[in-house]
């Protein structure tokens, strides 16, 4: 077994460290035993029970909240292996990152489960002796039992998924009569005029009033009173058609009125924010709403969340200069990518395989995500070299064809009912689990620099 240096911490009687047992990693606690067992030299597997006991020797170890500070990054991480190029990335900028970030439909595209989740990401931090402190998000969550699943295993924030309660055709009913409140008014922020004309506000109150009312009954549910410490994220960007700057307003207004504290809101932004590619859209025009949308979250005090914020480097800029270097980011899915680019780097013939399989099943995985891809502008990759395959993670097309398709490629089965790709690819990536964390430096490195985070 090989020792990471890093993780070597003294307790009272005992040293506990992380080791490289070949084929995975393992704990191991000298002296007195906190483990349970007999005192000594004791190896554990990396189970839940040991991620639990670490969190509560090493409190470093455990979520908490982190939307508070000016800059917060979300690193989903739906592969569980990423941790360690997370760290080594995060630790050069001065910026709060959640480790553990997911969503339902992720777990169950994954086969996944929270407790993996969040104990992938204490083990990293442990292992790369990452004390700053990291977040776990419950991501996109819209039932409350997920909220209660989320909540009981300790994570430090919620992200409050609203879609299915607001309505693009104005149906829905509000439960306040706020007509008052809002009706010939003119609000002034930073500037920036706000105001509602009888028929913009009329369907403000059906598109949004319905959402605002679920989100308070989970509020006065789980979160009001302190039972948890924990942040809320509110999410409204997975809707059809942008979110004007006015609903933005009306929304964060309702929640502040009604009593309910949230450290950031995603709004659906002007043009496309689509998964794994750049932003499709007029970058000017964005730019020109993010700076009425950042000065809306300064006015009642919580941060912008950019959803869907893999690869957006051309928009993220005017992010990070609009909302004066105080925002959250959500990336996901670039990771995967990143190290599914490595896979055609360094074993081109299981990339061929997960590549035409991927072409095979991308209209089931296109039910999940909304994108443009043109399948047929994929280069036909039996024309292609082995050393051709790496480009194919700078086309758009092919991004999105292994970027939606994970699911799919993880849970695929053979004729015998044996996993298909995924004990394969988990090797290869131990394998080469330097390199993945050396590409995600860069590539993470990247996504930070220009959002002009500054270095810690």
């Amino acid at each position: 077994m090989t020792k990471y240096q890093l993780s070597v911490h003294e307790l009272e009687g005992a040293t506990v460290y992380m080791a490289d047992a070949g084929d995975r990693d393992v704990l191991v606690c000298e002296g007195k035993n906190y483990f349970g067992g007999e005192d000594g030299v004791n190896t554990f597997e990396l189970t839940h029970e040991v991620a639990n006991k670490l969190r509560e020797l090493f409190p470093f170890t455990a979520p908490k909240p982190v939307l508070g500070y000016e800059r917060s990054i979300g690193l989903g991480d739906r592969l569980g292996i990423a941790g360690p190029g997370h760290i080594r990335v995060i630790k050069k900028y001065d910026i709060m990152p959640v480790f553990a970030q997911q969503s339902i439909r992720e777990l169950d595209l994954t086969g996944r489960t929270y407790e993996d989740v969040l104990d992938s990401a204490t083990f990293a931090v442990f292992r790369e002796n990452f004390t700053r402190g990291f977040g776990a998000d419950g991501d996109h969550l819209k039932k409350a039992e997920d909220i209660e699943y989320a909540l009981s295993l300790g994570f430090s924030m919620l992200t409050l998924d609203l879609s299915e309660h607001i309505h693009g055709d104005a149906s829905g009913v509000y439960s306040q009569n706020v007509d008052d409140l809002y009706l010939g008014k003119v609000f002034e922020v930073e500037g920036h005029k706000i105001h509602f004309t009888e028929e913009e506000f009329r369907r403000v109150l059906g598109v949004y009033g319905e959402a605002l009312d679920f989100a308070l009954e989970l509020y006065e549910r789980f979160l009001k009173g302190g039972k948890y410490n924990c942040d809320v994220e509110i999410s409204i960007d997975e809707t059809d058609t942008p979110t004007k700057p006015s609903e933005h307003y009306f929304v964060a207004s309702e929640l502040k009125r009604r009593g309910m504290k949230v450290a950031t809101i995603a709004p659906r932004f002007i043009g496309e924010f689509q998964k794994g590619i750049d932003y499709i859209g007029d970058p000017a025009k964005f730019d020109e709403e993010m700076q009425v949308h950042a000065a809306i979250a300064r006015h009642f005090g919580h941060k912008v969340s950019v959803h869907s914020g893999s690869d957006k480097l051309s928009v993220f800029p005017s992010v990070g200069k609009r909302t004066n270097q105080k925002y959250h980011v959500k990336t996901a899915g670039t990771n995967w990518l990143e190290a599914m680019r490595i896979v055609a780097m360094r074993a081109p013939g299981m990339y061929r395989e997960i590549h035409a399989f991927a072409l095979a099943n991308f209209d089931e995985a296109r039910k999940y995500y909304h994108v443009t891809t043109d399948i047929n502008a994929i280069p036909d990759i039996s024309k292609l070299t082995d050393a051709e395959l790496p480009a194919l993670f700078d086309d758009n097309n092919a991004r999105q064809l292994i970027h939606i398709t994970y699911g799919l490629i993880l849970q695929a089965r053979d004729k015998s009912g044996a996993d298909r790709f995924k004990t394969r690819l988990y090797k290869f990536w131990r394998e080469h689990s330097e390199e993945y964390a050396q590409a995600l430096d860069r590539h993470i490195g990247k996504h930070l620099e220009m959002l002009g985070c500054p270095k810690a």
